[in-house]
């Protein structure tokens, strides 16, 4: 009995963290495409680009990835800070870090919306550092329920244990679906972002937020409910 509550938790929490790979695709459509060349979620994009940025190449900015690499630095530096004195999996502090997140991003799309469209600067470079801030919150999160290769953020390294662990590599067996899920749902979070950015900026932000508060509460239930022993057999 144990062993299957177990299982289905484990499940769940692989659900979750999918659903939340899948609302980084959309922040980061956001940003890329919104917000001037930035992910908010991807630092290893920043990172590139400012490094060519610096080099001298044309129309690329700087500014937008630099505060949005130490926005995210900081948001998971915060997300350590709480979750560290707690057990590793689900606990009523990852439901308040990842409700953060979605009421950071919830409130990001409502000032959006009265803004009626791409933010002028310098508050374009606000919401680029709250968005890093908030998915580096959320990356510590979900690194602190530790599901195997999903981080919600990145898929680096999970696209290179899909094909280095394949059959075609040698490999005899790996978690197939998680990986592939989690590469096709960045993918298709950042496909439906830039559907949402056709109509306006506020409409991604305020889906991935839905998505992250959604996760919060699921998690929430899930962890706290009551597990009923079966009854004596007679």
């Amino acid at each position: 009995m144990l062993q299957r509550l177990r299982a289905k938790r484990d499940n769940l929490h692989l659900a979750l963290m999918l659903a939340l790979t899948f609302s980084t695709g959309i922040v980061d459509a956001v940003g890329y495409l919104g917000l001037d060349k930035v992910f908010a979620g991807n630092m290893t994009g920043n990172v590139v680009i400012l490094g060519m940025a610096l080099a001298g190449a044309d129309d690329l900015p700087w500014v937008g990835p630099l505060l949005a690499l130490f926005a995210f630095m900081g948001g998971a530096v915060v997300g350590g800070r709480v979750l560290r004195p707690v057990k590793a999996g689900w606990t009523t502090r990852t439901t308040a870090t990842f409700a953060v997140v979605g009421a950071i991003m919830a409130g990001l799309a409502i000032a959006l919306f009265i803004l009626n469209g791409k933010p002028p600067q310098p508050w374009e470079l606000l919401v680029t550092v709250l968005l890093a801030g908030a998915m580096g919150l959320q990356a510590a999160t979900a690194r602190h329920i530790a599901v195997k290769d999903v981080t919600t953020v990145v898929v680096t390294s999970t696209i290179t244990g899909f094909a280095a662990d394949s059959r075609l590599a040698g490999g005899k067996g790996q978690p197939w679906f998680r990986r592939a899920a989690a590469i096709v749902l960045i993918a298709a979070g950042a496909g439906v972002g830039a559907l949402l950015l056709s109509l306006h900026i506020g409409w991604g932000v305020a889906a991935a937020a839905l998505v992250t508060l959604v996760a919060a509460l699921i998690g929430h239930l899930a962890a706290h409910a009551k597990h009923t022993p079966p009854a004596p057999a007679k």
